[in-house]
């Protein structure tokens, strides 16, 4: 997460309220945002349940990708308060660049829903999700806030409204990559990465997003026509001693005829 010259009022509210008896949590209000979690239907026999962190924008305000970039506060979700809940991973819908004569940044200037997997410890057995949510919201300055989200899956899980509205924000993803459509690392050294984008569509309209992990950051992506080919220059900010084993680095490439989102292997 890099901050370079904002101004972050924090937002320490909201913490331990009553466990909800709904599959969706109580909204929480803060200023320029309002944020609640929601799941829908049972988790499957491997224990893994979808819901969503809904993020409801008033106009003006932006909240940020899974790597904000020059500037902001990306999204993170903590579980541990909660019972037979193992994990918790966000999905991030197309992001878009953002300018604001300052810092380019990464993320939505419209209400967006983030889709979240969650994976029970013992499937079968029940769960209460108490989420400890910290992600950033911004107009002209940046409030990071941080509030606990309360509730019980088994609750409502066929409520019709959480149904439509978790299938709605998986359906917003970026499709999975593919060789004919995708990113692949052709160049790097210590201070740049080159990656070569292939997509249908209009060149111009290419945009490249890619998320630090690990110890890893980088600058804002720079296209480059050559050779008939589209390739990005990307600066690498900081990179771990050693590369790690495992994972990768995220990435989203959108065009003018859809997006596409994968991974990179660690360099």
């Amino acid at each position: 997460m890099r901050n370079i010259g904002l101004t972050f009022l924090a937002l320490l509210l909201g913490a331990n309220p009553s466990p909800a008896l709904a599959s969706s949590s109580d909204w929480f209000e803060t200023q320029g945002a309002r944020i609640r979690l929601v799941t829908a239907g049972m988790p499957d026999e491997a224990g893994v349940l979808k819901g969503l962190l809904e993020i409801d924008l008033q106009p003006g305000w932006k909240t940020y990708w899974r790597d904000p970039g020059d500037a902001g506060v990306p999204p993170q979700i903590d579980i541990s308060a909660s019972t037979n809940i193992a994990s918790a991973e966000f999905a991030f819908p197309t992001p878009e660049r953002h300018d604001d004569g300052s810092f380019k940044w990464a993320g939505y200037d419209e209400p967006v829903s983030l889709p979240i997997t969650f994976t029970l410890k013992s499937p079968g057995d029940a769960a209460l999700i108490q989420a400890d949510l910290f992600l950033g919201v911004c107009e002209t300055i940046c409030i990071p806030v941080q509030t606990r989200l309360t509730l019980d899956p088994a609750s409502d899980p066929d409520n019709p409204e959480d149904v439509a509205a978790v299938t709605a924000a998986l359906a917003a993803l970026p499709a999975p990559a593919t060789p004919e459509f995708g990113a692949t690392i052709v160049g790097k050294d210590g201070e740049k990465l080159l990656v070569e984008a292939t997509f249908p569509g209009d060149p111009a309209s290419a945009e490249f997003f890619i998320a630090g992990a690990e110890g890893y950051a980088f600058g804002t992506p720079e296209r480059i026509e050559k050779d008939g080919k589209t390739l990005f220059s990307v600066d690498v900010l900081a990179r771990p001693d050693s590369v790690p084993t495992g994972g990768g680095l995220h990435y989203a490439l959108v065009t003018s005829v859809g997006s596409v989102g994968g991974i990179l292997p660690f360099m």
